[in-house]
């Protein structure tokens, strides 16, 4: 079974290594998954690409199988570390970023490609794309978040709801999520929530994590 027809976007963590301080990012994400979370999107700007690289192939070992591992934004990174044998599942793209069409080419039928998504403009856009292009959006920012300076205007919960109502494809929100928003998002139509500071800032990444998950258990 491939990541993709086995995703499952619930808990979902975008890596910050400098939220994750001396602990490193494989540390906190070894215990984040441990607790639960079930995506890992690797997110650091400004490392090299020989240290991506090697912090993927540490990361494919500590998750072992127990959550998809996606690049975020570097297509080319996410190419070589499958060619190079590491278990990357794909990538999650913005905007800007490479065209989700060419990324599914580039890394086949199998791969998990997530689209930041939050305007009408861009559903109008993903509808003109073949089915399949795309798995999931990532949409927010639900409230104003330091993690992402750049970010566009906070949607909120209410604004989420009807987002991920006009969208075709399962909505995971991200930016400024606390854990007292996850029952709301999940009951607002969420397939998941994305995570930053939340688990990477925690004292015990793992004790967060589960605390996260078992919020969203109990929001079905």
């Amino acid at each position: 079974m491939s990541a993709r027809t086995a995703l499952d976007l619930s808990l979902y963590l975008v890596t910050d290594a400098a939220l994750c301080g001396e602990r490193g990012t494989v540390s906190v994400v070894a215990e984040a998954v441990a607790g639960g979370v079930r995506v890992v999107q690797v997110r650091d700007k400004g490392a090299e690409a020989s240290a991506l690289l090697a912090q993927l192939e540490a990361l494919a070992d500590v998750i072992d199988g127990r959550a998809a591992l996606l690049v975020n934004d570097r297509l080319d990174l996410a190419i070589a570390a499958r060619a190079s044998g590491v278990p990357v599942d794909g990538v999650h793209l913005g905007q800007g970023d490479a065209a989700a069409a060419i990324a599914r080419d580039r890394l086949g039928p199998d791969a998990v490609i997530g689209l930041t998504a939050n305007t009408p403009a861009h559903l109008e856009a993903l509808r003109r794309m073949p089915r399949g292009t795309v798995d999931y959006l990532g949409v927010g920012v639900i409230r104003p978040t330091a993690t992402k300076p750049d970010h566009p205007p906070a949607l909120g919960i209410d604004g989420f709801s009807r987002f991920a109502a006009e969208a075709e494809l399962p909505c995971v929100a991200i930016g400024g999520i606390v854990p007292a928003d996850v029952a709301p998002l999940r009951e607002a139509g969420a397939a998941g929530v994305a995570l930053v500071s939340a688990i990477c800032s925690a004292d015990d990444p793992r004790a967060a994590a589960r605390d996260l998950a078992d919020r969203w258990e109990a929001a079905r």
